[in-house]
């Protein structure tokens, strides 16, 4: 059985998503307090802890770089479950070591899902500033605009294209393939630095199944 950890300082969501992780058949401690979150990680071992943003005193960001330096659950997964819609909070989601980013409300068949990996003997953590080769035909969308260009590299958090008339903040609709096997990923960025003829792209919306195609990837 899974031992899971949440912190949602929403008594109600709290109660929903531990209900539905139980009904999967996972060992589930809740908490609202952020504090006592970062005592339990330091003191025991998960193995997945479901994370809010906006948790008051320590916030979700802030959890996860406890989680990630502590002993216990350096390579635990970090699922972030979050309603905020900003451009970047995927990325920074990422780049302080989450494995997972769900929008809320979640979708039961999308911890049906995370269960079932978190449940694989083969899973290991990945560091999110890893930055792979992907030389990849993409097509972006920027409002009416279809752009055609190629892939440089990608991590977890964003990836660097060579697209011509795309330019920063520009925010696009896009798709790509990741090879072995070939899968084309489709989702949504946001462009945050422009060099020459390339462009850094963060990440802003993908669907579960890209993230975790893409991270294994990487």
């Amino acid at each position: 059985m899974l031992k899971l950890l949440i912190a949602e300082d929403d008594a109600a969501n709290l109660e929903l998503l531990t209900e539905h992780l139980r009904s999967l058949k996972a060992d589930v401690h809740g908490s609202k307090d952020s504090e006592e979150v970062a005592k339990l990680v330091e003191g025991e071992a998960f193995d997945g802890i479901f994370l809010d943003l906006g948790m008051p005193g320590l916030s979700g960001f802030d959890l996860a770089k406890r989680i990630r330096d502590s002993a216990f659950n350096k390579t635990t997964p970090i699922v972030i479950v979050t309603g905020r819609d900003e451009r970047d909070t995927m990325h920074l989601s990422f780049s302080v070591g989450a494995t997972y980013f769900l929008q809320k409300p979640v979708e039961p068949r999308n911890l049906v899902a995370i269960l079932g990996k978190l449940q694989e003997p083969r899973y290991e953590n990945r560091r999110r500033f890893n930055r792979v080769s992907l030389n990849s035909e993409v097509t972006c969308m920027v409002g009416d605009r279809k752009l055609y260009g190629v892939t440089w590299n990608i991590s977890q958090g964003g990836i660097q294209l060579e697209v011509l008339g795309l330019k920063k903040a520009d925010q696009l609709k896009m798709s790509f393939w990741l090879p072995d096997p070939v899968t084309m990923i489709q989702c949504e960025g946001v462009v945050v630095w422009e060099q020459e003829e390339r462009q850094g792209v963060y990440f802003t919306s993908m669907n579960l199944e890209a993230q975790d195609r893409i991270r294994n990837f990487v």
